[in-house]
């Protein structure tokens, strides 16, 4: 999805700001000379910040490592650290089938249908014909909320009968898909716990039915994560990757997270992309994730 550089102007600085606010303060408080005390100050900063203490341990010392002499470098090294902990598969989605079919999942409350007419809304703006699947047939509500959405999105939608199979719904979605052109499907499904084994199962059987109803399908498997939640989602994501193999992950609510450094440590443990962002509540509120400017959101001013 195209990312106009009007758009995402301003972005990086609403992005994660109780992080930043904390690294900020902290660093500042670590302060000169760049001894023990102030690695051991850097290394409690962004346990604090969710990076996990093991990977936290290991950036610091990968900075003491480099010896910078100013906070300035010591910031800009933190950096450089953070992004090479990230994954390093490529971002973009990936659309090329056509219809190329994008399967989002995850926990209830994550923000999955409003990410659903998000996506669909920046795929529509960058003139693609899209079509929303609403296979949350365990909630008359969650259908018509989907379908509220691809209506604000300027697209069309499809739903599964409330109370219906879920895999059956999204086969007959993507056939219409096919049938009528689109270049996009994009399918909202149920939220389910992790440790719902039987509604992990039915994911599992969603994703093949896709398979089988295009070939290749799902291109994408994002799983869509809750930013506020921070390590928490690791257990998840373990979860459902055993469900359906996760391409990407989308993370939502990222303006307003204490726990930024958690999108590494899930990137590290994973090797799994983050692709998207969700900054804020309008329609236009998600963004393409780039490593680099995001570390350097977390430690700027």
């Amino acid at each position: 999805m195209a990312e106009p550089a009007e758009r995402s102007a301003g972005l990086w600085g609403r992005v994660a700001q109780r992080t930043r606010t904390l690294f900020q303060e902290g660093l500042r408080a670590a302060g000169m000379p760049l001894d023990s005390g102030f690695y051991q100050e850097l290394e409690e900063l962004l346990i604090a910040g969710d990076l996990g203490p093991k990977l936290a341990a290991r950036v610091t010392e990968a900075v003491r490592r480099r010896r910078p002499n100013t906070l300035k470098l010591a910031r800009l090294f933190l950096e450089q650290e953070l992004v090479a902990a990230m994954s390093q598969q490529p971002r973009w989605l990936k659309i090329a089938a056509q219809p190329s079919v994008i399967l989002l999942y995850g926990i209830n409350g994550a923000g999955k249908t409003t990410t659903a007419g998000k996506l669909a809304h920046g795929l529509a703006r960058d003139q693609r014909k899209v079509l929303l699947v609403a296979a949350d047939t365990y909630r008359a509500a969650g259908i018509e909320q989907a379908q509220a959405w691809a209506q604000r999105a300027g697209v069309e939608s499809f739903a599964g009968k409330p109370g219906g199979d879920a895999a059956a719904a999204v086969f007959d979605g993507l056939q219409l898909a096919q049938a009528r052109g689109f270049d996009v499907a994009v399918v909202d499904t149920a939220g389910r716990l992790h440790s719902q084994q039987n509604l992990l199962s039915e994911l599992a059987k969603v994703g093949r039915v896709a398979g089988r109803a295009l070939e290749g399908a799902p291109h994408e498997s994002l799983l869509v994560l809750d930013g506020v939640l921070g390590q928490s989602s690791l257990a998840q994501a373990r979860a459902f990757h055993d469900a359906v193999p996760i391409t990407g992950l989308i993370l939502t609510k990222m303006d307003g997270t204490a726990k930024g450094g958690a999108v590494v440590a899930i990137e590290e443990a994973l090797g799994v992309p983050t692709k998207m962002i969700g900054v804020g509540e309008g329609i236009d509120d998600l963004y393409a994730f780039d490593p680099a400017r995001f570390a350097a959101a977390l430690f700027e001013g």
